[in-house]
């Protein structure tokens, strides 16, 4: 099962990355002449800034989720996900009926997890938003990594993780930048996302804050 920290992870990045403050101005985040200089520097401090993120995450979310009724409600949705799954499956009418009769109490112990999950979240964003755009852009250039092959998986311009010579040739054209210095650097955003899904899952077992332990 996917676990919903990447959800959320993924949730955080794309409001963030469409800064949505209207701070960022012309260019993504990060500065033109950056505290912390080189990439390999750079690289290794988003990675540390990954990771005490995630365990401020795992502990806001020790804290306000109720692991126990949390795990209980997955496996009973679960179990009955694949009950009915089943029943259509073999055409049992039968049990079809008996358990759409539950359709209703599943739906609302659906919302619960959500609502649980979803909580954390509400309190982990507000020191996220402050690191990522107040201090993150002063301690970091625009990109930080080299990726020996882009990572643009999503059509569109909106969720671009690295450079691409087109948009490099545009923001010469529009004479703005320079924001990389080659083709398939990795923006800052896009490298504390990746290196945040990265670690999410083992410091979350480590903290025993899985969905999955």
């Amino acid at each position: 099962m996917i676990e919903f920290n990447f959800i959320l992870n993924f949730l955080d990045l794309v409001f963030l990355q469409g800064d949505l403050l209207g701070l960022r101005g012309e260019g993504p985040l990060g500065s033109a002449d950056p505290i912390v200089k080189g990439m390999l520097p750079s690289a290794l401090g988003i990675i540390g800034f990954s990771i005490l993120l995630n365990l401020f995450n795992a502990g806001v979310r020790k804290k306000l989720v109720d692991s126990v009724k949390l795990k209980r409600i997955m496996k009973e949705t679960k179990t009955w996900q694949k009950a009915r799954m089943a029943a259509f499956k073999s055409k049992d009418q039968a049990k079809i009926d008996e358990l759409s009769k539950k359709s209703k109490y599943m739906n609302k112990m659906s919302m619960e997890m959500m609502q649980m999950n979803m909580r954390p979240m509400m309190i982990t964003i507000i020191p996220l938003l402050l690191i990522f755009y107040f201090l993150m852009p002063t301690l970091f250039s625009y990109t930080v990594a080299i990726s020996p092959i882009p990572l643009n998986v999503i059509p569109g311009d909106f969720f671009q993780l690295t450079c691409t010579a087109e948009k490099m040739a545009l923001d010469v054209e529009n004479g703005i930048g320079p924001f990389c210095g080659t083709e398939n650097e990795i923006f800052l955003w896009a490298w504390y996302f990746l290196t945040a899904i990265a670690f999410s899952g083992t410091i979350m077992k480590l903290t025993k804050t899985s969905m999955n332990e």
